[in-house]
């Protein structure tokens, strides 16, 4: 029987995990493997990386949603193409040439959107967005050796990894740059929220720029912030706590980009009852307060970057193996 090197590799880690042969810890819902013999874009060299994979993704279906793959898709296109799309559901309409695009009347786009809204039965005021390809920005090969740096640091604050490998793969994935907001470094820090995770930013020195220092701040974000906010939330509500779960990861990840009182305010309104794939799709869909557009498209990014990072490494190793660690040493690196 034919197999490809997805399924083999797969199958055959699967086969490791179900045997114990290379334990993991129980600590957090992921496994820690290392990718061997990774072929850089040009074959020049061949580097082993260690990264985060979660089965969850797959066996949950979030990889078949529509909104990680349409981000999915511009993160494989040139900024010269882009993609028309219903904004609520991201729906592909059609590929278009962004100067093609341009050339049109103001006139002439509103008609074609008009004319969409009517073919799918929309609403007069649906959004429909024209969304440039990513691919200069979502450079995910760039950014695999901080990676690794990043679940170091996490691990030894006691903060699970899965957070440093999405927010490293969604703000920063080609170069250190600031944001229009003001956040800055590898894990986009805003100013004032750096000096309060104990980092140093004034006029002369900005230890946002020093990976293991930023690291370590976004560690100490999540940890004293961002999570237990999400649980007050939760507990508020009396849902149910599960942090190993999907569902989970991206409600502390929107915390952590739009901030507890916007996330707040989206959950008042859909009041869910309880932690799902439900919770998170519909946060998509709503707006409140500050949590708009680029909050509701954070986890859809976080999702789209997750799946796109495990087709990246699929395609161009040569084997993947689960690493090994020291169970008690993993246990006193997190006290």
């Amino acid at each position: 029987m034919h197999m490809n090197k997805q399924t083999f590799l797969s199958l055959i880690l699967g086969v490791f995990i179900h045997v114990g042969l290379l334990a993991q810890p129980t600590f957090f819902d992921h496994q820690i493997v290392e990718a061997v013999g990774f072929k850089n874009l040009d074959n020049s060299s061949l580097d082993n990386y260690r990264f985060i994979q979660n089965k969850s993704l797959y066996d949950e279906k979030w990889d078949t949603l529509a909104q990680p793959t349409f981000w999915r898709t511009l993160m494989r296109m040139d900024e010269d193409s882009a993609l028309l799309n219903i904004g609520a559901s991201r729906q592909i309409i059609t590929k278009v040439a962004v100067k093609e695009w341009s050339a049109l009347q103001e006139e002439r786009k509103n008609a074609i959107r008009d004319s969409i809204r009517t073919h799918y039965g929309l609403s007069a005021d649906a959004r429909i967005f024209l969304t440039s390809g990513k691919k200069a920005f979502y450079d995910f090969q760039r950014v695999l050796p901080s990676i690794e740096k990043g679940i170091d640091v996490f691990k030894r604050n006691g903060v699970d990894p899965f957070y440093a490998q999405t927010i490293l793969l969604i703000e920063s994935p080609n170069k250190l740059q600031k944001s229009s907001v003001g956040a800055y470094g590898s894990f986009q820090l805003m100013k004032n929220v750096a000096i309060q995770m104990g980092l140093k930013v004034n006029g002369y020195v900005d230890e946002r720029e020093d990976f293991d220092k930023s690291a370590w701040a976004a560690s100490q974000l999540i940890k004293t912030i961002c999570i237990p906010e999400t649980n007050k939330m939760l507990a508020e509500r009396n849902i149910a706590i599960s942090e190993n779960e999907i569902w989970y990861k991206l409600l502390v990840l929107h915390v952590y980009h739009a901030g507890a009182g916007n996330v707040k305010k989206a959950l008042e309104v859909i009041n869910p009852t309880e932690g799902s794939m439900e919770l998170i799709t519909t946060l998509w869909q709503t707006e409140a307060g500050q949590f708009r557009n680029a909050s509701q498209n954070y986890s859809q990014l976080a999702l789209a970057s997750l799946l796109e990072l495990d087709a990246l490494i699929y395609r161009s190793c040569d084997f993947i193996y689960p690493c090994v660690v020291d169970n008690n040493n993993e246990q006193e690196e997190m006290n």
